[in-house]
């Protein structure tokens, strides 16, 4: 059946078996052995892995829209900011004295800026019931919507591109501004507790690794389960052929509206994991730069695989953190260098070397 075919390829089993194998090992050297040991995981080093798995995780989402559909979206990063300001909410309504009916006080943000009431639309994000969900929601909403437009006015191209990037680039200014009640330019920050767990205990930074894995082993399932199907051929046929797609009877704009929403929720689950990890969500996570980055990765791993946006994802940003730490200032001349390689001799990307184990969907 075509839900678990996915299971019965090579590519799939290579990678869920390596990001299995990737987990346990990670967890056995933070637990057993003593921080003396030179092979011992650091807290700090896990914490800096599970970051990596959420930019995976984007990484994986925006493949499946510029792999499969041919829709080069400069405006993922709206999506994975949306789902960490989701969770930075919650965050923050866990943080101080109980008010009345047991609810939180306002955020110390709101009562520096003379406040006095929380906004209708931070209402319900100190439950996790209803914050949860709107990790998926508001992202989720907001491709609806942009989706709904843009594939119906049949915008393609350059054309669609540009549009997304303008519309991260818009709620990157409307973020900064104070009375949005977001915190500004400082953003969400100073969290403390997620679901009772101390984010700043070693055992809860563990745990928050272990879910990104998880949620990345889900997200490239789903990815694949899409992609082996019929919808995925049709996604194909279309990022190939739109016009004899339309001509042979089926709705692209459909197609291409749900592949784009589910992109979206997947971004935003990764923004979601994101937030507890690093501590902190401002608007620059809506950059255009930022968006521009995640392309980047997934050009360099290699488009239409969805692993390989996983290993472009995980290389590009090991090698930020190495540079930044070294060079700071010549990081995006690095970056740079790795997009033109990329483009001129890795046209494939990284899975191109790898022999690509893991077949392309062709219509």
């Amino acid at each position: 059946m075509w839900l678990t075919q996915p299971f019965t390829e090579r590519s799939t089993q290579c990678f869920l078996g390596s990001l299995v194998v990737a987990l346990a090992v990670v967890t056995v050297l933070n637990l057993a052995l003593p921080a003396d040991h030179p092979l011992h995981v650091s807290t700090y080093t896990v914490t800096l892995l599970g970051k990596y798995l959420t930019y995976a995780l984007l990484a994986v989402a925006v493949d499946l829209v510029w792999g499969y559909l041919g829709i080069l979206s400069l405006g993922h990063g709206a999506f994975f900011a949306l789902g960490g300001y989701a969770m930075g909410m919650y965050l923050m309504r866990q943080i101080g004295d109980r008010g009345v009916y047991g609810h939180p006080v306002l955020p110390d943000f709101m009562v520096f800026l003379n406040w006095d009431s929380l906004p209708w639309y931070w209402h319900g994000f100190d439950m996790a019931w209803f914050a949860f969900p709107m990790v998926l929601l508001a992202p989720g909403a907001l491709a609806l919507v942009f989706g709904f437009l843009a594939f119906r006015s049949r915008v393609t191209g350059v054309y669609l591109s540009i549009i997304t990037q303008a519309l991260t680039f818009a709620l990157m200014l409307a973020f900064f501004r104070n009375e949005m009640g977001f915190g500004g330019n400082n953003g969400l920050t100073d969290f403390k507790e997620l679901l009772g767990f101390n984010l700043r205990s070693d055992a809860t930074r563990l745990g928050l690794f272990l879910a990104s894995g998880i949620a990345l082993a889900l997200g490239y399932v789903v990815c694949r389960v899409i992609v082996g199907s019929k919808l995925g051929r049709v996604c194909v046929a279309s990022r190939d052929a739109e016009a004899r797609t339309r001509f042979l009877g089926y709705r692209v704009e459909r197609v291409q509206l749900f592949v784009f929403v589910v992109s979206a929720m997947l971004a935003g689950v990764a923004g979601a994991l994101y937030v507890p990890q690093v501590g902190i969500i401002n608007p620059s996570e809506f950059s255009p730069l930022f968006s521009i980055e995640i392309v980047v990765w997934v050009a360099l791993g290699g488009r239409a695989t969805l692993y390989g946006a996983v290993i472009g994802a995980i290389l590009v940003n090991y090698a930020k953190t190495v540079f930044t730490g070294v060079m700071p200032d010549a990081w995006l001349f690095a970056l740079g260098g790795l997009f033109v390689v990329a483009t001129v001799l890795l046209p494939k990307g990284i899975a191109g070397l790898l022999g690509r184990s893991g077949k392309e969907v062709t219509a």
